[in-house]
């Protein structure tokens, strides 16, 4: 067992339970009385506390240890989820997620963070109300729990604690675990076990002989004292019986039992109503072949060890298990992986594919007809192993657009408006790489939303539309890219103050006509504002060129439309993956080019009958439509001799078609983008390159970036035309 491996696992497990607090704090101002969201909300924090004092982060511990003790009072009905009560959890939300990230970093909280978390605990401790010490007990060894007629009259908790040997070799030390008890109770009386310990000179130092049987006297619940030992659960032998429970406490722990399929005995001492002790005299007396036989259920009655109601609710939690396993099982199991182990498979695979082509090129050159099949049999496997891989990267945006629900709350009461996040399509996948970086842009595009596209309440309802404004945030699936939509109500865009903006600043020239939508986009250009006031949040023009360069860098694009006095609406177009995609090749002269599979729509050869005229961005009739075009000889200034014959690929992209005469069309290629470096950044032309199965470089085209000169040089050719 190696302990930077479970400190990482505990690490990832905090940050996911705290972004599942967050979730739950966040609704629960909707429904204070919700059970299942402040359980759930307790749940994350003590099951933090509890990991976290394993690994000797007391000041992890002592935190959380009071943020649960409010958290109890409020399960218990002492107190109510109300709106600065869940403002102040968010705050210890937030709070946590610092210590956890100073973890895992491996750096002390600094002092200004300290006196920020000691003036968070005395906020909490504001709710909770003194209470009197409690009576101490008598320190005397830990009695075996007396059936009342509705429970157990032990006053205390007995735990019967077996190490494994391997505990200490493991790196743990057992007295942690029993010191760590102290921090949520208080030990009554502990008796340490020594039977296993060898002689002397047997004995290894590595090994660990101790047995403990504790009498622990706590206002915990089993599930928390059972978390203290949750990393040495499965190496050890942990038996933990309750104090004075009633017998419907007994089949409440019976009902949340796992789905295990067992004995009626081993549902009792699971849930500590028998103990392993007392269940082996019963059966020991039922193997008497001089007593009758009986039903356990009969045997334990008739010891006076188990009440009926309890034996009733053991028989129903069996008879259930039994039905739920006849029945077809649904669950998907689940394994946590390492995104790194993942992208370095993705990588692997990349490379088998380029290794893959060159094996095919090479069969083809042989003639060998069977090496051909055989080759095109493992091109097929390997591309169903690419497409499953991959498959293995896709992660559910909606996680990501959950976590804005807090960005929009503390946003609209910072600006004194009243602000709801509309979310659709959560569960529209796309890859944990791209899902990673496309956090930013959005955050910047929603607050901008907030900040300057929803009007004040009282301007609303002036306009006639309800106090509370909307801002959405939507995702869906078209052909193989992924569409994100960020929408407000608001007041939208105005047409000509964009326009006056851009003269001023020399973008467009005095009397430009533009479509509305290169309007609108020109406020994606550098230090571009419109904003009358600057705030907080925007208003100084920066920040919407690094949205459109960071999509961009993603091989996307983003477009605005707006509808003043309507609203605005953002589109955002990134691709599915940024890994592997499947590529039609198409050659320049001598050059090869990779266009996206995905984007291309039909291919036609280029005669003097479509139409095409002149060697600039010229047009074609494309069935009587008219189809803009692009020649790539002239794009990537190419000097050798054209052929006779040439093709245009007909390509889409958000709505838009253009056309690429090319010379060749090479058909379908299984192609592994790899990034430019820095010296192409600037040219929008291209999304990277591949390797080719000959060893060669072959450029990929973006589609985008094409059909953005295509769209330029028409805007460029109307202004010459309206100015001539």
């Amino acid at each position: 067992m190696n302990m930077d491996e479970i400190l990482k696992t505990f690490i990832a497990e905090s940050e996911e339970l705290l972004v599942q607090m967050e979730t739950a704090l966040l609704q629960i101002e909707q429904a204070p009385e919700d059970m299942e969201l402040i359980n759930a909300i307790f749940r994350a924090a003590h099951t933090i506390k509890g990991s976290a004092g394993l690994f000797g982060l007391d000041h992890v511990v002592a935190f959380t240890h009071v943020a649960e003790s409010v958290l109890d009072r409020i399960r218990s009905g002492e107190l109510a989820f109300d709106e600065t009560l869940s403002a102040l959890f968010l705050e210890v939300c937030d709070h946590l997620n610092g210590l956890i990230a100073r973890v895992s970093s491996g750096s002390e909280p600094e002092a200004d963070f300290q006196a920020a978390g000691a003036a968070l605990v005395q906020r909490l401790e504001h709710y909770l109300t003194p209470t009197g010490a409690k009576a101490s007990a008598p320190a005397s060894a830990a009695r075996a729990p007396i059936l009342t007629p509705d429970g157990v009259a032990a006053s205390h908790w007995h735990l019967s604690l077996r190490f494994g040997p391997d505990m200490l070799r493991n790196g743990m030390d057992p007295l942690a675990f029993v010191r760590y008890l102290n921090s949520f109770g208080r030990i009554v009386n502990i008796v340490t076990l020594v039977d296993a310990i060898p002689a002397a000179a047997e004995m290894d130092p590595e090994t660990c002989y101790l047995g403990f049987e504790v009498a622990f006297e706590s206002d915990a619940d089993k599930e928390t004292i059972e978390g203290a030992f949750e990393f040495v659960r499965e190496d050890s032998d942990i038996r933990i019986l309750p104090p004075h429970s009633r017998s419907s406490d007994y089949c409440k722990l019976i009902e949340d039992l796992p789905e295990e399929d067992l004995r009626l005995g081993e549902i009792l001492v699971r849930c500590g109503t028998l103990t392993p002790h007392e269940l082996d005299d019963v059966l020991r007396r039922q193997s008497n072949p001089d007593l009758p036989r009986q039903p356990i259920g009969e045997a334990l009655l008739e010891a006076h060890l188990v009440n009926p109601p309890v034996i009733d609710a053991a028989l129903n939690k069996q008879r259930k298990v039994k039905e739920q396993r006849s029945a077809p099982a649904g669950d998907n199991q689940l394994i946590r992986i390492d995104a790194t182990k993942l992208d370095q498979l993705i990588d692997l695979i990349g490379e088998l594919i380029i290794a893959g082509a060159g094996t095919q090129l090479i069969a083809q050159q042989s003639g060998l007809a069977e090496l051909v099949e055989s080759t095109g049999v493992l091109s097929r496997l390997v591309e169903e192993v690419r497409d499953t891989a991959l498959t293995l990267r896709m992660v559910q945006i909606g996680t990501t657009f959950n976590r804005f629900q807090r960005v929009v709350r503390d946003v609209s009461k910072e600006l004194g408006k009243d602000i709801t996040l509309s979310i659709s399509g959560g569960d529209t996948e796309l890859d944990k790489t791209v899902v990673e970086k496309i956090g930013d842009p959005l955050t910047h595009l929603i607050r901008n939303a907030m900040d300057h596209g929803i009007e004040s309440a009282e301007l609303r309802l002036a306009r006639g539309k309800p106090a509370q404004g909307t801002v959405g945030l939507h995702a869906y699936h078209e052909s193989s890219s992924i569409v994100i939509e960020v929408t407000d109500d608001g007041g939208g865009l105005s047409r000509e103050r964009i326009l006056r903006k851009a003269t001023e600043r020399g973008l467009i020239a005095e009397g430009q006509v533009l479509p509305d939508r290169d309007v609108f986009n020109l406020i994606f250009e550098p230090g571009f504002s419109t904003a009358e006031q600057i705030s907080n949040l925007s208003g100084r023009g920066v920040g919407m060129d690094v949205v459109k360069r960071n999509i961009t860098a993603l091989r996307g694009s983003v477009d605005l439309t707006s509808e003043e006095g309507r609203g605005t609406r953002v589109t955002i177009r990134l691709p599915l993956t940024l890994a592997i995609i499947d590529g039609f090749l198409i050659g320049v002269g001598s050059a090869t080019y990779v266009v996206p599979l995905d984007a291309v729509e039909e291919c036609i050869e280029l005669t003097d009958a479509t139409g095409a005229q002149g060697r600039g961005n010229d047009y074609l009739d494309l069935r009587g439509e008219v189809l803009p075009v692009l020649r790539l000889r002239q794009l990537f200034a190419i000097e050798e001799t054209p052929p006779r014959r040439q093709n245009v690929v007909v390509v889409n992209y958000a709505g838009r078609r253009a056309g690429l005469v090319v010379d060749q069309l090479l058909g379908e290629f299984q192609t592994v983008i790899k990034p430019l470096g820095p010296l192409f950044g600037h040219n929008r032309s291209l999304g990277g390159f591949t390797i080719l199965g000959s060893g060669a470089v072959a450029l990929i085209l973006s589609v985008p970036g094409l059909i953005g000169q295509v769209s330029q040089g028409a805007a460029r050719a109307a202004a010459a035309a309206t100015l001539s």
